[in-house]
């Protein structure tokens, strides 16, 4: 009888972290910022699950991409997000940021004073 697999042993438990996620990094970072613009960026690492040092480096390229600005404001950053910038990948070039931001609950659209720092 050939070797077969139960259908128990090929799922993959709950406790299992996912090898991969429908959105990037960079997505996760702009959601977390979206959601709490005066958010540290220790603590924006901590809610995505990536280090400090890959988030400020996401940061800085969404920030040169013009999909967020930086103000300080005392002792603390705030962001602001572009949200009518396209996406960057020629399949979804012809939808814009605040779209998702949309979809997923976040941001100007999301809710009427929820401080999302969008524009």
């Amino acid at each position: 009888m050939p070797n077969q697999a139960s259908v128990d042993e090929a799922a993959p438990s709950s406790s299992t972290t996912p090898g991969w996620t429908f959105l990037t990094n960079h997505a996760h970072v702009l959601l977390a910022i979206a959601h709490d613009p005066r958010m540290t960026l220790r603590d924006v690492a901590s809610r995505v699950g990536i280090t400090e040092r890959a988030t400020q480096k996401i940061v800085a390229d969404l920030a040169t991409a013009g999909y967020l600005t930086r103000t300080r404001e005392g002792r603390r950053n705030h962001y602001t997000i572009a949200t009518h910038r396209p996406f960057r990948h020629p399949m979804t070039a012809g939808h814009e940021v605040d779209e998702l931001l949309r979809i997923l609950g976040v941001g100007a659209d999301a809710g009427a004073g929820n401080g999302a720092g969008t524009r």
